[in-house]
């Protein structure tokens, strides 16, 4: 070997060593940490969306102290009070009128005052009844106004108050106290009860006819996911006395059989008279009903970070996100609601709201069958849960902190209830490939902000999201999932829905959801039309014995309330639109679209007693003239007085012109329900979400997304390696950083009482 090959062969050597060095040094280094960028965008909101905030613990502290000095009753806090006392159910913001507001945020004018909404139950009274008033001003109130009779025409009966947890304690007391005594050898021997081995679970409404409050209480396993462990025993309690002592049980359902009560129950099994059905016990994780993952971990999921940062900002109520622009809060009965939403620095509209949750059950067990749940009167924001970090939503969103009172003398902090973040959606919002004519591509990533806060409301979860895109659309969504409810397996239960396990039918139900949507369209005033399709047949004018049948726009305006409520399974024109009285460059006017998502069940028969209660659910859209008196379609005092509601939303609809003028279109979305196999351990999201898309129609000249920064565009001439010219290829750069994940924490566990 010559000296020559000797050192060639030596360099070699050297840089290949040379080389591992470098390679064994930069992976010795921890990787660098992603650097925040501040938002493009600074929000230079002075303050203004503080006029749509919730109260803040202080505000509701004063109120409940204001309360308690000036009504000159006494007040017992609501989680000890008995039916015959006086309490505070809640506290919540009183939203000033719209015209107020808009003097303020466009004309200059003064703050309104800021009030709360106080909502009693006065039992301790010769008419035992339920008062609202309005305090203020915050955070100092001086005074109270009574706007009861001006909000409902009238007193609001004390048997309509929404149940409070401590009333269902009592029954509970009642139940285990009183009830279960007198069938000592069937509850013994055949529930195996030991005190505390059973869970119980409510039927609404509570009878048949306006003053009743007797409720059917299912009985469970009490293990996790008890929902769908039921024993076959139900019990009727009358419990519309405000003496809790006159409380008595009406009737008792064991395995298809009815009986007057637990001692006519227990007289038939202790003679023989009764078919027994025993249930194995379960364990107390629910065995098949456990959420316990039953595989070990791996690899790890997709995680989503930003690699510079949000690019969003959230300042006390105010999120400013690209053109968007809005406020948000949380109401205690209907939840997560948005205010002032602008796009381009224009109003779209001016609230988007949750107003229901509802559910029609059918059994062949009389809980299940008599059960229509108004989820509003349990409280939507109420129960709002505490979000998982990296499950809930993403794992380095913006968690906010919201609070409550409600059956308290204090506030209630929820922790993490709400989150913020920007999500890409893994697909293109709009692209194109030209391979024809000229090469090149254009696209532009999906990439959303999303508001999400989750209810949960016994067993089912919900999952309330509204999602923000860069092309001025804007979409209303709610996922369902937790668990099913269900009966006990008997008889003909299979007409009702589908087995799920030895002894549980899962029971057919509906799901409705109804949304406020107060458009505002370049301005207050609007009016709404009707495009569609319809082929006509012509003659081809270049051959004319040729016949050509060609689609062609239908175009109306909808003059009437009546014209523009549309039935749940009618035909509705495929775009409707609010219009405004400006027009765009092409010369159409400007307008929102609106679009549903729905695959619902049917309605309850309008024949039905309590249907009044909820005739929102008659339609998939009404659209009615905007007025203060009209702020919900229903009330949380429906629920136990659905005969004769509180706030009936079909009279909304009374042919009313709507030609120019400030309109609010109610929309209702759902699903129907028949639980299967699949449901256990319980419901997930996938299929199971609906709701509505408002969508730019003519009210730009053009995409307003074709200013967004996300943008990409090469064509075959262009490096598009370069990051100048494609910012896709800056990403082994921009991107390749550690995100700085905070420790994981959750209080979803703290300061929990057992119901």
């Amino acid at each position: 070997m010559n000296l020559k090959t000797v050192l060639i062969l030596l360099g070699l050597a050297l840089a290949t060593i040379f080389a591992l060095v470098c390679v064994l040094l930069t992976r010795g280094r921890s990787p660098r940490s992603c650097q925040h960028l501040h938002p493009e965008q600074e929000d230079m909101e002075d303050g203004q969306s503080l006029v749509f905030a919730d109260l803040t613990p202080e505000e509701m502290s004063q109120v409940v102290r204001y309360l308690q000095g000036k009504l000159g009753v006494p007040l017992v806090e609501a989680s000890r009070a008995k039916p015959s006392d006086n309490c505070i159910a809640s506290v919540d913001l009183q939203v000033p009128a719209k015209a107020e507001v808009l003097r303020f945020l466009d004309a200059g004018g003064a703050r309104p005052a800021r009030e709360a909404l106080a909502v009693l139950y006065f039992g301790n009274q010769a008419d035992p009844n339920i008062t609202e008033y309005v305090v203020g001003p915050l955070p100092t109130p001086v005074y109270h106004r009574d706007v009861t009779v001006q909000k409902y025409g009238g007193k609001v009966p004390y048997h309509r108050r929404p149940t409070l947890a401590v009333e269902y304690k009592q029954i509970g007391g009642f139940l285990k106290s009183q009830v279960f005594p007198s069938a000592p050898a069937f509850m013994q021997q055949v529930m195996e009860y030991d005190g505390a081995n059973l869970a119980v679970v409510t039927a609404a409404p509570r009878g048949f006819q306006s003053g009743d409050r007797v409720t059917w209480f299912v009985l469970f396993q009490n293990v996790s996911g008890f929902f769908v462990h039921p024993v076959g025993l139900e019990v009727l309690v009358d419990h519309s006395s405000l003496d809790i002592s006159q409380w008595a049980v009406s009737r008792v359902f064991y395995n298809g059989q009815y009986y007057r009560d637990m001692v006519h129950l227990e007289s038939a099994y202790v003679q023989g008279r009764i078919s027994v059905e025993k249930v194995r016990k379960a364990p107390w994780d629910g065995d098949f009903s456990s959420m316990k993952p039953r595989a070990p971990a791996a690899a790890l999921f997709p995680v989503q970070y930003e690699p510079q940062g949000p690019r969003y900002s959230v300042r006390n109520n105010h999120v400013l996100f690209q053109a968007w622009s809005f406020a948000f809060g949380m109401s205690v009965s209907t939840g997560l609601r948005l205010f002032d939403i602008r796009h381009k620095g224009e109003r779209v509209a001016y609230e988007i709201s949750v107003q229901e949750a509802l559910s029609v059950y059918g059994s062949n067990c009389p809980g299940g069958m008599s059960t229509r749940y108004m989820d509003g009167s349990f409280g939507l924001g109420r129960y709002t849960s505490p979000l998982v970090r990296g499950v809930d939503c993403p794992y380095l969103a913006t968690y906010v902190d919201t609070h409550s009172l409600s059956e308290s003398l204090r506030p209630r902090k929820g922790k993490a209830s709400l989150c913020i973040f920007e999500q890409n959606l893994g697909s293109p919002l709009r692209r194109h490939y030209s391979n024809l004519q000229s090469l090149y591509y254009g696209g532009l990533v999906n990439s959303a902000l999303v508001v999400r806060s989750i209810a949960t409301v016994g067993n089912y979860d919900y999952v309330w999201d509204f999602i923000f895109y860069q092309n001025g659309a804007m979409e209303g969504k709610v996922q369902a999932t937790g668990y099913p409810s269900s009966s006990f397996l008997h008889g003909d239960g299979l007409r009702y829905g589908n087995r799920l396990w030895e002894h549980t039918l899962g029971t057919i139900h509906t799901h409705f959801v109804n949304y406020k949507v107060d458009l505002d369209v370049g301005g207050v005033k609007n009016s709404l039309v009707a495009h569609d399709m319809a082929f006509e047949m012509t003659r081809a004018p270049w051959s004319p014995e040729q016949q050509i049948e060609r689609p062609r726009l239908t175009k109306k305006v909808l003059d009437t309330e009546d014209q523009a409520a549309f039935r749940l399974q009618s035909k509705m024109p495929r775009y409707i639109y609010f219009a405004a009285n400006s027009k765009n460059k092409w010369g159409h006017q400007r307008g929102y679209r609106i679009q549903i998502t729905s695959f619902a069940g049917d309605h309850i028969p309008e024949a039905s007693s309590m249907e009044r209660a909820i005739s929102w659910a008659r339609y998939q859209l009404a659209v009615t003239r905007r007025k203060e008196e009209e702020p919900t379609s229903t009330s949380i005092y429906n629920q136990n007085d659905p005969w004769t509601p509180t706030v009936t939303f079909a009279d909304f609809i009374n042919n009313e012109t709507i030609t120019n003028e400030d309109l609010v279109a109610w929309i209702t979305a759902g699903f129907l329900h028949i639980p299967h196999s699949e449901d256990i351990p319980n419901t997930v999201t996938v299929g199971n979400s609906v709701g509505f898309l408002l969508r730019p129609y003519n009210y730009y000249d053009l995409d307003p997304s074709i200013y967004s920064h996300d943008g990409v565009f090469f064509t075959s001439q262009q490096d598009f390696t370069a990051c100048e010219i494609n910012p896709l290829a800056c990403l082994p750069k921009t991107a390749s950083c550690l995100p700085n994940f905070p420790p994981f924490t959750y209080d979803g566990f703290r300061n929990m009482s057992r119901l």
